[in-house]
C-alpha cells in the first residue's frame, strides 16, 4: 500500500505498543474472565487492568466504564438503555450525530417517542439555547456528540451538560472521534453517558466502551449472562479489551505531544492547498474541531471524483465511511447549510500520528495537480 493515508477519521493502524500488548492473549491466554481456575482470573485481572486503563483517559472510576463489541453498540446502548430504564417519552438528539445515534433515536419514534433534533449553525456546532428549549416534561435523554466525525467541529458539551443537569435530563456524548486525539474528561464535560471506539485511537477495529456515571439509570438492550454489570452480557473479548487498555496508556503519555504535532500538519496541509487553489473552502468551526481533520470543498469539482482520480497516491474520503457510498449531499453538511455546489466538491482529509510532513506536502501537490487537471478539463 503505497498511497499516503489521510483517513485516520475512518479507521487507524494498531498501534504497534497496542498489537504486542494484544498478541499474548490472542496465542497464549485463553482463560474466560468469568472462570474460578487459574487462566480466568488471570485473563479477569487483565480486564480489570485494562478497565482502569480506560477509566483513566476520560478522568472517570474503573466502575464507570461498560467495554462493548464497537462505539455503534456503545451508542445504542446509550440511547436504547435510557429509554429502556425512563419513565418519559421524549429524547433530543442533534442533526448532526452519527448513523449510531440517529438510527436508535429514530426507531424509538417509530415506537411512539417525541424526537426533537437540533439545527447546527454554518460551523456545525449546537446552540446550548436550543437545548435548553427542546427539553420538556417527559425528557429523558439528550445525545449531542463532541466532534464530528465529518468536518471535526467540537460541540460545547460542557455548557449543555449545565443545562441538563439542571432539568435533570441524562446527557450522553459519542466521544469516538475526540477520544484520544484532544483531552476528553467526563467531569469536565459533565457528561453522563460517553462513547469510545477503540480503532479510531490505534486500537483495534471491535471493541469500544461505553461510560456510565455512577447513579445513571441504563437497562441492557441484549440478555444473557451478568458480564460487564449485567448492562453488556458475554463473554469478554479479553485480547481486544486488553488492547484498548493499552491504546488508552498510550494515549495518556504522548497526548499532549500529538496533538499539537497533528494540529501541524493539519495545518500546513491546509496552508499549502489554500495557497495553490482559489476558492478552496473550509467547512466546519475555524478553531473549535478535530486537530487532525481538515474537511475542504474543492471548486468546480466532484470531491469523490477528485478522490478517485488521485487514489493511487491518496487513501481519503468524502466523509463518513458509514455513509458515504453514493454521490449525494452529506446529512452534515446539508444540517450546516453548506450549498450543493460546495457541498459536491468535499473532501475529509484526516491526518494521524504515522503522518509525515514529506506526505503532507506530496499529498497536498497530488490533490492540486488533480484539481487543476479535472478543472481544465471542462473549462
Amino acid at each position: 500500500m503505497s498511497a499516503i493515508y489521510l483517513d485516520y477519521n475512518a479507521t487507524t493502524p494498531i498501534a504497534p505498543e497496542v498489537l504486542e500488548a494484544m498478541l499474548p492473549w490472542l496465542r497464549e491466554h485463553h482463560g474466560n474472565p468469568g472462570s474460578a481456575h487459574a487462566p480466568g482470573r488471570y485473563a479477569a485481572r487483565a480486564v480489570a487492568e485494562a478497565r482502569a486503563s480506560v477509566a483513566a483517559l476520560i478522568g472517570a472510576d474503573p466502575a464507570e466504564i461498560v467495554f462493548t463489541g464497537c462505539a455503534t453498540e456503545a451508542d445504542n446502548l446509550a440511547v436504547l438503555g435510557v429509554a429502556a430504564a425512563s419513565g418519559g417519552r421524549h429524547l433530543v438528539v442533534s442533526a448532526i450525530e452519527h448513523p449510531a445515534v440517529l438510527e436508535p433515536a429514530l426507531e424509538l419514534r417509530r415506537r411512539g417517542w417525541g424526537l426533537t433534533v437540533l439545527p447546527v449553525d454554518s460551523t456545525g456546532r449546537v446552540d446550548p439555547a436550543a437545548v435548553a428549549a427542546a427539553l420538556q416534561p417527559g425528557t429523558v435523554l439528550v445525545s449531542v456528540m463532541h466532534a464530528n466525525n465529518e468536518v471535526g467541529t467540537i460541540q460545547p458539551v460542557g455548557e449543555i451538560a449545565a443545562i441538563t443537569r439542571a432539568r435533570g435530563v441524562t446527557l450522553h456524548t459519542d466521544a469516538a472521534q475526540s477520544v484520544g486525539k484532544l483531552p476528553v474528561d467526563v467531569n469536565v464535560l459533565g457528561v453522563d453517558l460517553l462513547t469510545i471506539a477503540g480503532h479510531k485511537f490505534y486500537a483495534p477495529k471491535g471493541i469500544g466502551a461505553l461510560y456510565v456515571r455512577a447513579g445513571t439509570r441504563l437497562a441492557p438492550v441484549t440478555y444473557g449472562g451478568g458480564q460487564e454489570r449485567g448492562v453488556r452480557p458475554g463473554t469478554e473479548n479479553v485480547a481486544s479489551i486488553v488492547a484498548l487498555g493499552a491504546a488508552a496508556r498510550l494515549a495518556m503519555r504522548d497526548q499532549a505531544t500529538v496533538t499539537a504535532r497533528l494540529r501541524a500538519l493539519r495545518d500546513g496541509l491546509h496552508a499549502r492547498l489554500q495557497a495553490v487553489i482559489p476558492g478552496l473552502r473550509l467547512n466546519g468551526h475555524p478553531v473549535e474541531r478535530l486537530p487532525n481533520t481538515l474537511h475542504v470543498s474543492f471548486p468546480r469539482v466532484s470531491g469523490r471524483v477528485l478522490l478517485s482520480t488521485v487514489e493511487d497516491r491518496i487513501s481519503a474520503s468524502v466523509g463518513s465511511t458509514c455513509h458515504s457510498e453514493h454521490d449525494q449531499v452529506s446529512g452534515v453538511l446539508a444540517a450546516m447549510g453548506v450549498e450543493a455546489a460546495a457541498a459536491a466538491g468535499a473532501v475529509r482529509l484526516s491526518v494521524g500520528t504515522p503522518t509525515t510532513e514529506a506526505e503532507v506536502g506530496e499529498a497536498a501537490s497530488a490533490l492540486a495537480a488533480t484539481w487543476r487537471g479535472l478543472t481544465a478539463a471542462v473549462s
